[in-house]
Formats: C-alpha cells, sequence, structure tokens
C-alpha cells in the first residue's frame, strides 16, 4: 500500500483504489482513516455535513462507537478522471446486540495528490438476525 493511486484513474487503479479504501475503513481507526482525505475534504454521510480531517475524526469515532463488530465492502461502481462512485455493503451490532445490514452508493472527488476531497455518501440500513449476517 506504498503505491500512491492518483487521478486520472483507470481501470486498474480505480479497483486499487476502491479496496485500499475498503481496507482502511476496516481498520476502524478514525486519525489513520483520516488521513486519506485532504485537510479541508467535505463529506456528507447520511443527514450529516462535515468539513476537514477533525470533523471527519468525530465522525468515525461516533460511528464505531455505536456500530460494533463492523465489516465493510466496496465495489468499484464507476470512474472517470479524478472521481469514483462505488456501492457499499457493511454489517455492524449495536450495544443490544441488534444486527444492521446498511448499504449504498459513494461518489469520490479526489486531488492531484490522491488524497479525496470530496465524499457523498447515501446509506440506507435494516435490522437483521445475526443469521442473515453475510460479511464476515
Amino acid at each position: 500500500m506504498t503505491r500512491a493511486l492518483i487521478p486520472p484513474f483507470n481501470l486498474e487503479t480505480a479497483r486499487l483504489k476502491v479496496q485500499r479504501a475498503e481496507d482502511l475503513w476496516n481498520c476502524r481507526d478514525p486519525e489513520r482513516v483520516a488521513l486519506a482525505y485532504t485537510e479541508n475534504s467535505e463529506w456528507r454521510n447520511r443527514s450529516e455535513f462535515v468539513q476537514g480531517r477533525v470533523a471527519i475524526v468525530q465522525l468515525l469515532t461516533r460511528k464505531w462507537q455505536r456500530e460494533l463488530d463492523y465489516r465493510l465492502k466496496k465495489e468499484l461502481f464507476a470512474y472517470q478522471g479524478n472521481r469514483i462512485a462505488v456501492q457499499f455493503e457493511y454489517e455492524y451490532r449495536d450495544d443490544m446486540g441488534q444486527w444492521f445490514r446498511a448499504h449504498g452508493i459513494e461518489h469520490w472527488n479526489f486531488d492531484s495528490e490522491g488524497l479525496m476531497q470530496v465524499r457523498n455518501a447515501s446509506i440506507n440500513e435494516l435490522a437483521i438476525e445475526a443469521s442473515e449476517r453475510q460479511i464476515s
């Protein structure tokens, strides 16, 4: 994971960028994840809008305090120039033991260094039984 993946993306580099994002998010380390974004990165995560790495760390810290045993899968949907779209699915449980599956689409814009400067995420989720889990 040392080679920088910078735009414009081709099929290979877009797929690698998506895989790196999946791996990074699955580490569940807000400080580490935030380093993949520009200092002033703009996010829409569900109905929450944040800007900058500090706000990203705060959002992810809250998220992973609520979303226990979080596991994520991302898949390349489309790419062009400095933009990538992914579809994703993740599962987690709350502190009462209820499992959830969330799914949606993200649109990413990158700067010339390969850092994400815009992330728009549309996310829907539903409660599931533990026996219905698909991501481990």
